[in-house]
């Protein structure tokens, strides 16, 4: 697409980001998307988790 890459396609995000919302609303953004990255993992976390404690209760069941 016009020899324009995706490093450059963020900065040109931000630099028109930074002109429509100022800088105080995109850092507000980033915390914003950073606490939701972190809550996605930590409930993908416990979503393994439970698949993984459902598969041994599984097993332990048909043994018996």
């Amino acid at each position: 697409m016009f020899g324009i890459g995706i490093p450059e396609l963020i900065l040109i995000g931000l630099a028109v980001g930074i002109l429509f919302f100022g800088s105080g609303k995109i850092l507000d953004f980033a915390k914003s998307f950073g606490k939701l990255t972190g809550e996605f993992k930590k409930g993908k976390q416990e979503v393994e988790r439970e698949l993984k404690s459902g598969e041994e209760g599984k097993d332990e069941s048909t043994k018996a």
